[in-house]
């Protein structure tokens, strides 16, 4: 089956970081996260455009979606879906983007 999104290296290193950091403490949480973003990018590629957009950091070919503490960026109109970051919802967006190469 083709996969229906891909992860910028960006995304796929963000991710890692998380899932890391969740593991220091419990590996078992850490898999059930990671299971978690898997179904969340499945999900958002079964209804690209889900989600809200921030034009004051991106314009409207990115969308961002909650799940729990955290946000992913994702580019909606490209088939396959682009997952651009995923992001602490504590985190500066507008700092984070700014730095970000691949959410340019």
């Amino acid at each position: 089956m083709k996969r229906r999104f891909v992860l910028t290296p960006e995304a796929s290193a963000d991710l890692r970081e998380i899932l890391l950091d969740v593991a220091e403490d419990s590996p078992a949480a850490a898999e059930r996260l990671r299971l978690r973003f898997l179904k969340s990018f499945e999900t958002l590629a079964e209804a690209p455009g889900t989600g809200h957009y921030h034009e004051e950091l991106l314009d409207q070919r990115y969308r961002f979606k909650n799940l729990s503490s955290y946000v992913i960026c994702y580019a909606w109109e490209q088939r396959p879906i682009q997952i651009i970051a995923v992001v602490h919802g504590a985190r500066d967006f507008a700092a984070f983007f700014s730095s970000n190469p691949g959410a340019q």
